[in-house]
């Protein structure tokens, strides 16, 4: 995976466990974090997909050679 995918990650799970204390404190800052989660989490797939596909890409030009 490749390291901007594992950053996002990381602030994913981080966004989601701030989401939680906050809504277990009553503040509804938690919506905020839920968002921050939820774009994370969308950069996470994106960045491993992109890194798929580019792998894919690499492979069948090497092979076509």
């Amino acid at each position: 995976m490749p390291r901007l995918a594992l950053y996002a990650l990381v602030v994913c799970v981080l966004s989601v466990a701030a989401a939680v204390v906050s809504f277990a404190q009553g503040s509804l800052l938690g919506i905020v974090w839920v968002l921050i989660a939820g774009l994370s989490s969308n950069m996470t797939w994106y960045y491993a997909r992109r890194a798929k596909a580019l792998r894919q890409r690499d492979e069948a030009a090497s092979a076509n050679r």
